[in-house]
């Protein structure tokens, strides 16, 4: 379909379930509005894709309502169309449709993702069991720290970073990559899934939450980046950044303790490291502990919050 009609239509899929995804961008709150215009929309599909890869799902499709404020250009729309392109060839997920409008601002950009999974397979967040063990893939906090650079490129921490360092810190800020093709090994082990995008620590105890248990979370154990840890190393305090400020858009799980070593092979041969980082346990209330160097930990912010 060359986007001519009012309506998308998808051929129905028999033994698979659909799953579905909305989340909207907003300059100033999720982006800088002098981002370049094809990260921005690089951005907004990748957060909607980030959530169907915690699912195990196969993007099918997406639709977009775009909300132009009066400072809008033909060159920046020309920009974040390509960027938008340039998302759905990486990722297999054709714009089907959607609207554009006007508005006295911000720049609002709202994606639903459409995507499947194999009927009845699909990996909540509330699924978790006593006993698991809680995986995340890739690494940790280099959006958050990305984030900070870009608004303190000065920071003393940041003398630790070389020229690529910081590329790469603001490049995790500015393009999430989401971790579509973990799909079959979180399919065939994991037990709960959820991505990460308001910190770590945050999104776990939602995880926890939703399943009615406790946790814990060793922080020596959370993946840094070369990059990340540089900076870690150098102002000890940026870890508690780097676990709670939010935009990794990594996977984070629980699979069955007998299952770890099969799922973190079937992840490596897919291109996705995985790493364990603590443990479900069955607590009354249900809480998450935090460690670091075997000690006990509490930390000022829990995640990022939208209200």
């Amino acid at each position: 379909m060359a986007l001519l009609d009012d309506a998308a239509r998808l051929p129905g899929e028999a033994g698979r379930d659909l799953v579905l995804k909305v989340d909207a961008i907003v300059a100033g709150v999720h982006f800088f509005a002098d981002d370049p215009p094809a990260d921005i929309a690089w951005k907004a599909l990748a957060v909607n894709l980030s959530d169907l890869a915690a699912k195990g799902a196969t993007p099918r499709g997406f639709l977009l309502a775009l909300a132009l404020p009066p400072d809008w250009t033909e060159d920046w729309l020309a920009a974040f169309s390509q960027g938008l392109q340039a998302g759905a060839d990486a990722t297999g997920c054709p714009l089907l449709g959607g609207d554009t409008v006007k508005t006295p601002g911000p720049l609002t950009i709202s994606v639903t993702a459409l995507g499947s999974v194999p009927a009845g397979r699909m990996p909540v967040r509330m699924a978790a069991k006593a006993g698991d063990a809680i995986l995340v893939s890739g690494a940790i906090g280099d959006a958050a720290l990305g984030l900070a650079l870009r608004l303190d490129p000065d920071a003393a921490w940041a003398g630790a970073l070389n020229g690529a360092d910081r590329a790469h810190l603001l490049d995790r800020y500015l393009r999430p990559q989401p971790r579509l093709t973990l799909a079959p090994a979180l399919l065939a082990h994991a037990r709960a899934a959820m991505d990460v995008s308001d910190g770590l620590v945050g999104d776990l105890r939602k995880m926890l939450k939703a399943s009615g248990l406790g946790g814990r979370l060793d922080l020596d154990a959370v993946p840094l980046s070369r990059a990340a840890a540089a900076a870690v190393a150098r102002e000890p305090a940026l870890l508690e950044r780097a676990v709670t400020g939010g935009d990794d858009y990594e996977i984070l799980c629980t699979v069955a303790a007998s299952e770890v070593s099969a799922f973190r092979a079937h992840a490596a041969a897919l291109g996705v490291p995985m790493t364990p980082i603590g443990d479900v346990v069955a607590s009354t209330p249900a809480e998450l502990l935090l460690s670091r160097g075997g000690a006990p930990v509490s930390l000022a912010q829990g995640s990022f919050s939208h209200f």
